[in-house]
């Protein structure tokens, strides 16, 4: 079985390409709803906050384990590589080499949580992979919230979100790396505002790509899909129409309270 986590409904989006890319694994899905987000948390309580569930998800049987939450995976997947010993552990990290390679303005523009934009670990990736090329790195308080009430749009918030982006669009950057998993259900609205000036670079397929290398025979199962949450699970199945994730709901059954 493949253990994928996430703080809430973000990492839905990397499940739904694991289960897309491995349509017989058994995978379960666990959301730590009771501390979402963890985007304004400290970097001590996310690092004990995916230990625990790292060690959970073990626990139910699962061997291989993504870190479907890119918050998470730079707070703390250097830590569950550790504590998981032999376990394959796949993290989530913001595109910056592909758009860094493929801008075609040497622009290109992050946007992530707090803790996601302040991390040494966005820093070592743009050292890394785009020395010669000009990062903007946007924190975007609150947009993962938005995902997880399910407001995707409404006046307000596309006013808000057009103030953020138009800024970077009109300096010159033409890709947009989505630095939260959250951020792949707002593609709409902000792929509207971007038409034309640039393109969206989210690694949802490139995660689940990386999986498939690491699945094994956890590759081959029955295609089951356990859901589980911290906190009022039933919210958590409920979520998935809203979302666009009607498939992934056909595959599980009813979601099961985690205690982590």
């Amino acid at each position: 079985m493949i253990g994928v986590f996430d703080s809430g409904l973000g990492g839905l989006s990397v499940l739904a390409a694991i289960a897309h890319a491995l349509p017989r694994a058994d995978l379960a899905y666990l959301a730590d709803t009771a501390h979402v987000p963890y985007g304004s948390k400290t970097d001590g309580f996310i690092r004990g906050r995916v230990l625990a569930i790292g060690r959970h998800l073990v626990a139910r049987g699962c061997t291989t384990i993504v870190v479907a939450c890119n918050t998470a995976t730079a707070a703390a997947v250097q830590a569950l590589r550790a504590e998981l010993h032999g376990i394959p552990v796949v993290g989530v990290e913001p595109g910056v080499k592909p758009a860094a390679q493929e801008s075609r303005t040497r622009r290109i523009a992050v946007l992530a949580t707090e803790s996601t934009a302040r991390s040494e670990r966005l820093a070592r990736l743009i050292r890394e992979h785009a020395q010669n090329v000009h990062v903007h790195i946007e924190p975007c308080p609150g947009w993962a919230t938005r995902v997880e009430t399910l407001h995707l749009d409404g006046a307000q918030f596309a006013a808000e979100v057009r103030a953020k982006l138009e800024p970077l669009l009109a300096a010159g950057a033409d890709r947009l790396v989505l630095g939260c998993t959250h951020y792949s259900f707002l593609k709409p609205g902000l792929a509207a505002i971007c038409a034309g000036r640039a393109e969206l670079v989210d690694v949802a397929e490139a995660v689940a790509r990386q999986a498939v290398r690491q699945a094994g025979a956890a590759a081959h199962g029955s295609a089951r899909l356990t859901l589980l949450a911290t906190v009022r699970p039933e919210r958590l199945r409920a979520a998935l129409p809203h979302l666009g994730l009607s498939r992934l709901a056909e595959r599980a059954g009813p979601a099961q309270l985690a205690v982590v």
